[in-house]
């Protein structure tokens, strides 16, 4: 059973060394900002383990993401596996809950944050959808067409991990 505890009690934890901090968010959000005591192991690489992380088995793993369903998916991937001995739990609220709470992160600017790529492709496709079904509708039934073709797309994107718009929007000057 996967315990959920609050960012002050994390907090505690991490200072005393009792625990260690896995970031599941991806390694943009990661870069964009973090919690100083994190470690990055992203959410979809965690079928594999922890890389080359040791994680003492006297240690709690504290699972963190954005606002925690990230950070309960991973304690329950982590937990499927069988082979991690540590306690599991996830930071109620996730980063968000930390920055609410007053406590610092790293990363955090007064420059607004860019939006991030995974964002900018799902902006982009469905604006593309949403033009050729009104087009369909308007009776050019190719857009209806080219609606269906943009979203297999986009879910074959989603099951291999492999986004050509998303390759594209990464070399944009805004993306740098």
């Amino acid at each position: 059973m996967t315990i959920t505890i609050n960012v002050m009690t994390a907090l505690e934890m991490i200072k005393g060394g009792d625990a260690v901090l896995i970031d599941v968010r991806e390694p943009d959000e990661f870069k964009a900002q973090h919690i100083a005591y994190a470690l990055s192991v992203p959410l979809s690489s965690l079928d594999k383990g922890f890389g080359s992380l040791d994680i003492p088995e006297r240690k709690t793993i504290l699972f963190q993401c954005l606002k925690g369903s990230r950070g309960q998916m991973a304690c329950d991937r982590v937990q499927g596996l069988g082979n991690c001995k540590n306690k599991i739990a996830n930071i109620e609220g996730g980063i968000e809950a930390w920055k609410q709470s007053g406590l610092p992160v790293i990363g955090v600017s007064a420059v607004p944050q860019k939006i991030s790529i995974f964002r900018q492709v799902q902006m982009i496709v469905g604006f593309f959808i949403a033009i050729f079904v009104l087009l369909g509708f308007s009776g050019m039934t190719s857009g209806f067409v080219l609606a269906g073709i943009f979203g297999a797309v986009l879910c074959v994107a989603g099951i291999t991990g492999w986004c050509g718009l998303a390759i594209v929007l990464s070399k944009m000057p805004w993306n740098k």
